[in-house]
């Protein structure tokens, strides 16, 4: 059965989790209200990205050993704590650079022993003959906070302010974290010798390729996270969410109307698509000057995101054992926020020095690249199971 309880559970806490995380795609406006440029915007966007990516070799491990539902709590945890740190910030940029780029670096920490622990959870409870459509529909959890987050953020932005906006950010970790303490762990680790290294496995040829897949696409991500915030301002746009909105329904309608499309022809058949159709929304980003438009893109990027997340997270753990779920999908998880590291520094200073529309140039273009690594993946099969 796929609907469980405890995928419920995991569901709400994720939903929770990736709220307060999307809240801080309009910090931006924080960086810049305080004297920040495009580069400080991607250096102090990215430090995060960088501070999750680095850490994912001893999370992913940390995951197989001390098991799945203890990591994710010790991640709500963090999330719940970081956001609570930027009420000291206050003054010009300059005042407090390195101490907000420390705390960015723990808070992308917790991110990603979120991120990794609650995803090799949710493997670990899905059949394996509907383990695209699993992970897909939990995935929707994830969406739908992406576009809460901002929606909310948003919200408290105009009525009260930063201060406010980071007691919201920090009470939906601390639900997630209440949320899964009610949760029964789903896997027990074996106190055998050591397994396969987390390099080891990276190593092998299927997880490069989704190594190299997944890092150009959150280069992609990167343009969305961090620049259609300030995008939307300079054009005079008036609601921003109108993007993460459109872009997480598109995403969750396809998740829901295909989302078994891939444990029936494959992963390697849907991510070429994927990653066109993802490429397109970010192009169109330079056509945007208007409402129709900007909703129009973010449910293009939307779509393409709602096949090729889960398609190629698939990709990665399809037939592999329970014991190195952890380290591969931290290799995955660690490979988006890999490029959404280099992306926001590429691309802040590509937007510095070109302008926005060369700068979601560059982006769609990264996904492109897709193509030609997808040509180096080995075979994979569904695995057929009972349906329920």
């Amino acid at each position: 059965m796929l609907y469980t309880s405890s995928f419920v559970a995991m569901f709400l806490a994720n939903l929770c989790t990736v709220s307060s995380f999307g809240a801080f795609f309009l910090f931006p406006l924080f960086i810049t209200e305080h004297g920040g440029s495009e580069g400080d915007i991607g250096i102090i966007m990215g430090s995060f990205a960088l501070a999750s990516a680095l850490c994912r070799p001893w999370v992913s491990t940390m995951i197989d050993r001390l098991g799945r539902k203890k990591s994710y709590l010790v991640g709500c945890l963090v999330m719940a704590l970081m956001p609570l740190c930027y009420l000291a910030f206050d003054g010009g940029l300059d005042s407090f650079y390195l101490p907000l780029m420390v705390v960015r670096i723990v808070h992308g920490i917790g991110l990603a022993i979120c991120f990794t622990a609650i995803f090799t959870f949710v493997a670990d409870v899905v059949p394996p003959g509907r383990l695209n459509e699993g992970i897909g529909i939990f995935g929707t959890s994830g969406l739908i906070g992406l576009a809460l987050g901002p929606l909310i953020a948003e919200a408290v932005l105009q009525r009260y302010g930063f201060p406010e906006f980071y007691l919201v950010a920090s009470l939906l970790s601390g639900c997630a974290m209440l949320i899964t303490l009610l949760l029964p762990e789903a896997y027990s680790p074996h106190r055998k010798e050591a397994g396969p290294s987390f390099f080891q496995i990276l190593a092998r040829r299927k997880q490069l390729v989704v190594a190299l897949l997944a890092l150009l696409f959150g280069f992609g991500l990167a343009a969305s996270g961090n620049f259609v915030a300030p995008m939307a301002k300079a054009r005079q746009l008036p609601f921003i969410s109108l993007y993460y909105l459109a872009y997480s329904a598109a995403a969750v309608l396809v998740r829901f109307a295909g989302g078994r499309l891939a444990d029936r022809v494959g992963e390697a058949r849907v991510l070429p698509y994927a990653l066109v159709i993802t490429a397109l929304g970010l192009l169109a980003l330079i056509l945007v000057h208007g409402e129709a438009s900007f909703f129009a893109a973010g449910f293009l990027a939307g779509t393409g995101h709602g096949l090729l997340f889960p398609a190629l997270n698939t990709l990665a753990i399809r037939n592999e054992p329970p014991e190195t779920r952890g380290k591969i999908t931290g290799i995955f998880t660690g490979g988006i926020d890999s490029g959404a590291f280099v992306g926001a520094i590429v691309l802040g200073y590509i937007g510095e020095w070109g302008g926005l529309d060369l700068l979601f140039a560059a982006s769609g273009g990264a996904l492109l690249l897709g193509l030609l690594v997808l040509r180096f993946s080995p075979a994979t099969r569904p695995v057929r199971s009972n349906p329920n």
